[in-house]
């Protein structure tokens, strides 16, 4: 990491000529072709007679109406193409009592986005629309299996949202479904009619939308979270005594079930100690840990105030059981469900006629990189979180094995979990421990999918001008990374900027060799040396160098 890097020169440039530092995006203003794109779905189709409509409703009465100037839907192309059937390609919509001919109005038109940027760019999927009004989100999910986020255009949000974080709230959104139901189209070949596709989006969806509710309205990320990165883990550091120790931990963990090799991840607090799994997979599993699995979730779940204590009525049904006891995970993301049992473990509290009070949470999870099925089993003490995957194919006897692997866990690991708490506390400097006086920092490696930042504490002592040129700026990156993506998939461009915005404070974007480092200095000096230091002298204590042009 602290071999010489060849660096672009830093650029000095005032706010309001940020756009030529970058390629500027090729926007396709909708007023243009908006008639042409709806061809024969511009009259509304044939709805009588009607299919059944009777998941549309889909059972849900949202938080917001129809009005609340964001939609999100997911969509299959490949049905409804026949006339009269337009109703069976939507898979999913919120707000769900949004009426069904703007429903289709919604999807008609994002169809016609896909196909005509199709005409311009057969080999790149559409990933952003603006338009006067509105702004259109797009994530190929699966094949021809399509999600979008249709954002209305207001004075407070029209310079503050970035594509990029929008589009990482699908990506986000569609890993965790995918862990816990198993792809969508996976689900639709298993039933063609849908509806079992349909409920499990119905519900999974508008949970997760759910920790985004502000009052009547969805919160979307703005510029005062431009330094947080999506789809990224948070890792904590630790001595090689400490490390030694959670080694051992772990090689006890993998042992729970005999000759089968188990797998785990460690937490502390909010951050990842330690993970046995491939990337992907560990980031989808720590992502679920931090939304819902945490001390600092669960103490969030039991004092929530969702939508579920809003009065907002979800009608998706209870939780439901197995024969034998153990709850099956209809809606992995439903607040004010899961606790940590006496024993440690998280249950979930059921208040059906069947079963009431506790019972065992062990889902069974699809790990699309380790290309298996694993039961979760989570283990709790006091900071520490333990997520211990069993294979499912070597689970022979049920419930009995679980059982069996939990008396182990507690029986054989207890006292190596107690020690690694304990040594993680002593060495904890708090939520303040990645501080770095006088910086506010953003550390990015895409290809490890991890990421470091300023605690959000101090990212809110920044003033609204550093935050929103830093956002700006993070959106300009984003483009030219896109474009570069396009033009040379196998070579990374490296390249840094440092703009000096109106508040006369210091932004700045680094990115060396994939990995990427943003940066906001207030009350520093006013020439360009100043910021080109002051990245030296950070990536050479923080970095090892890495962001270091000798």
């Amino acid at each position: 990491m602290g071999s010489p890097v060849t660096h672009a020169p830093l650029a000095s440039r005032n706010h309001q000529s940020i756009l030529p530092l970058l390629t500027a995006p090729s926007f396709i203003h909708l007023s243009l072709f908006r008639l042409s794109l709806l061809g024969g779905a511009a009259r509304p189709p044939d709805l009588s007679p009607s299919p059944d409509l009777s998941w549309w409703g889909m059972g849900l009465s949202s938080a917001a109406g129809a009005g609340e100037g964001l939609q999100v839907c997911v969509f299959d192309l490949r049905r409804g193409q026949e006339e009269g059937q337009e109703l069976d390609k939507i898979l999913f919509f919120h707000p769900s009592d949004c009426p069904i001919l703007l429903q289709l109005s919604v999807i008609g038109l994002c169809e016609g986005i896909i196909t005509f940027a199709r005409i311009f760019s057969p080999d790149d999927d559409c990933e952003v629309i603006e338009s006067e009004k509105h702004s259109h989100v797009f994530y190929q999910a699966e094949a021809d299996i399509w999600m979008v986020l249709v954002v209305e255009k207001n004075k407070d949000n029209e310079s503050t949202l970035r594509c990029s974080a929008l589009q990482g709230i699908l990506k986000e959104v569609h890993s965790l479904f995918t862990m816990f139901h198993g792809p969508i189209r996976t689900l639709l070949d298993r039933q063609p009619s849908a509806e079992l596709a349909r409920g499990h989006l119905r519900t999974f969806v508008t949970d997760y939308l759910s920790d985004f509710n502000s009052g009547k309205k969805l919160q979307l990320p703005t510029f005062r979270d431009c330094l947080k990165e999506r789809g990224t883990v948070q890792m904590l550091t630790i001595s090689r005594e400490v490390a030694l120790e959670v080694q051992s931990l772990t090689t006890v963990l993998g042992s729970c079930l005999g000759n089968v090799m188990c797998q785990s991840l460690v937490l502390f607090e909010d951050l990842l100690v330690s993970t046995t799994l491939p990337p992907d997979d560990t980031l989808n599993l720590f992502t679920y840990a931090v939304l819902r699995l945490t001390p600092r979730a669960l103490s969030s779940n039991a004092n929530s105030w969702s939508y579920l204590r809003k009065g907002t009525s979800v009608h998706a049904g209870p939780t439901s059981s197995s024969s034998n006891g153990t709850a099956s995970v209809e809606r992995p993301l439903q607040r004010e469900k899961l606790y940590r049992g006496k024993d440690g473990f998280v249950a979930i509290g059921s208040t059906t006629s069947e079963v009431r009070g506790a019972v065992p949470w062990v889902p069974i999870l699809w790990f699309q990189q380790a290309e298996d099925h694993m039961h979760l089993c989570v283990y709790q003490h006091k900071n520490i979180t333990i997520l211990l995957l069993i294979p499912a194919s070597s689970l022979i006897n049920g419930d009995d094995g679980i059982a069996h692997v939990k008396k182990h866990l507690l029986e054989n690991a207890s006292q190596n979990i107690v020690t690694v708490e304990q040594k993680l506390s002593r060495g904890w400097g708090g939520e303040n421990a990645y501080h770095v006086a006088g910086y506010r920092y953003m550390l990015v490696d895409p290809d490890r999918k991890v990421s470091r930042a300023s605690p959000p504490g101090k990212v809110t002592t920044l003033s609204k001008d550093s935050l929103l040129s830093l956002n700006r700026l993070r959106e300009e990156i984003d483009l030219e990374k896109s474009r570069v993506k396009r033009s040379d998939s196998c070579h990374d461009k490296d390249f840094e900027v440092c703009i000096r915005a109106k508040n006369n404070a210091w932004v700045i974007a680094k990115v060396t060799r994939g990995r990427e480092l943003y940066m906001a200095l207030e009350k520093g000096g006013e020439t360009l040396l100043y910021a080109s230091t002051a990245v030296e002298k950070f990536s050479n204590r923080y970095c090892e160098g890495a962001f270091s042009t000798d």
